[in-house]
This record gives C-alpha cells, structure tokens and sequence, in this order.
C-alpha cells in the first residue's frame, strides 16, 4: 500500500489539565505519530501554555526531545538549571534528562515538540555521554543537526523563509520530512491534491513520497526537519 502524507493543523487543541503535575490547564495536539511511517519518530507535536502556566518538570527514560518555540517567552529547566528562552529558540533534550517549561510571558506560550526514542543512557556521536542544550534563535545560527548534540536519526532542523511565489520540494527519498507553518500562507500539492497552507498546519511525508510547496501573497514561512530511517543511506539535503 502506498504512503500518504499526513496533514494537520492545531485548530481544535486537547484541553489537559495538571500536565506532568503542574496546576492549570494547558492546550495540546499530536500532529503525526510514527504508525506508517519508516523512521523512528516517537511523535510530532503541538502545545500551549497560558500566561503564568506551567509544563512541570519530568524525566524522559526512553525518549528525547526537541522543543522549537512558536511564541511567547518562558523558562526551561534542564537538570535543575534554569534557560530563559523566547520564540525562535530550540530546546534539544537527551534522554534521562528532566526538565520543564513556564511561560514568563504576558501571552500564550507555544512550542513544537518533536519526540523520538532512545535507549537510556545513549552515547554521543562522540561515544561520550549526549546532552541537552538551549539553541539561540533558529533563523539565525541557521540549519541545526540535532544528532551532534542529543545523537540519533533526527539530522536537519531549519527554518525556511520562501518569497512570493518561491517553492520548495520535499522528497522523502532516502529521509522523511515533518513541517510545520509559522507564517505567511501558501499551498501545497502532491499530484492533483492541492491544500492551503496557514500558520498552524503541519504536514509529514513517509518515505517515497512527496509535496510541492509554493508561497502565497507575502510568503510562507516552515519549521523543517528531516530524519533518516533505518537502513537508509540518505544525506539530508
């Protein structure tokens, strides 16, 4: 049977309420789950914080984490060590660490999550133990490779800016990709399947297939990451 790209969006968020022991309500969506697909995702997901709520403190025993800030600014907590961060930081997460996120902010706070397995106590590129670190606004330091820091499938990070009109292909030979809309609009397509594109909307290519995105009035703006499966010799473009 043939792949399908998954399609998702964060309109219609799940309301949890004491999320990892904290007080309060926060908002959360999955946006892709690694059923049909060949890599080792765990998930790709969305969250929100109110002002002054809390994503409490909690230990990953088998699973890391990236965290991309959508909006807002807040506090993590790596290990018992504060970061403030802000809208465009990444927060790269290794297994066995605990940390939490408290937005420090008059509005929401949001991030993107992407989640992916790991054996505990998993060895860096290095052969040395990984860590977990805060990167500085994404736009700037440029396209980010996740495994030198937090190890694993997950290689390319980035944040794509296209002008009017600009495309970008996304082909899921030999990787596959997740996205997810910051800004901007524009439309999508894969054969005769056209879908628009707003901030909120995620999309997800198993392996072998693909999608054509072109920007709208005024751009589009992604996050983008791409993960390379088991048995896969791809590099990432």
């Amino acid at each position: 049977m043939r792949s399908a790209v998954v399609i998702a969006d964060t309109t219609a968020p799940a309301d949890v309420h004491g999320v990892h022991g904290a007080a309060g309500t926060t908002q959360w969506t999955c946006l892709a789950r690694r059923a049909g697909l060949a890599g080792d995702w765990e998930a790709v997901e969305w969250a929100r914080v109110p002002a002054g709520g809390t994503s409490g403190e909690h230990l990953h025993t088998r699973t890391r984490e990236v965290y991309v800030l959508l909006t807002g600014e807040g506090e993590v907590t790596l290990d018992g060590h504060p970061y403030a961060v802000r809208a465009g930081d990444t927060v790269l997460t290794a297994v066995g660490t605990r940390h939490g996120l408290r937005n420090t902010g008059t509005g929401p706070l949001e991030w993107l999550v992407i989640e992916l397995p790991a054996e505990p106590e998993a060895p860096g590129p290095d052969g040395g133990r990984v860590g977990s670190t805060v990167i500085r606004d994404l736009r700037r330091t440029g396209p980010l490779d996740p495994s030198a820091v937090i190890g694993g499938p997950l290689r390319l990070l980035r944040h794509v800016d296209l002008a009017t009109g600009e495309r970008d292909l996304l082909l899921a030979d030999g990787v596959e990709h997740t996205a997810f809309v910051t800004g901007g609009n524009g439309r999508a397509g894969a054969g005769d399947i056209r879908v628009p594109l707003r901030p909120g909307t995620a999309f997800t290519l198993p392996l072998g297939t693909a999608l054509d995105l072109t920007a709208g009035a005024g751009g589009l703006a992604y996050l983008h990451a791409e993960l390379v499966p088991p048995g896969q010799g791809g590099e990432p473009r």
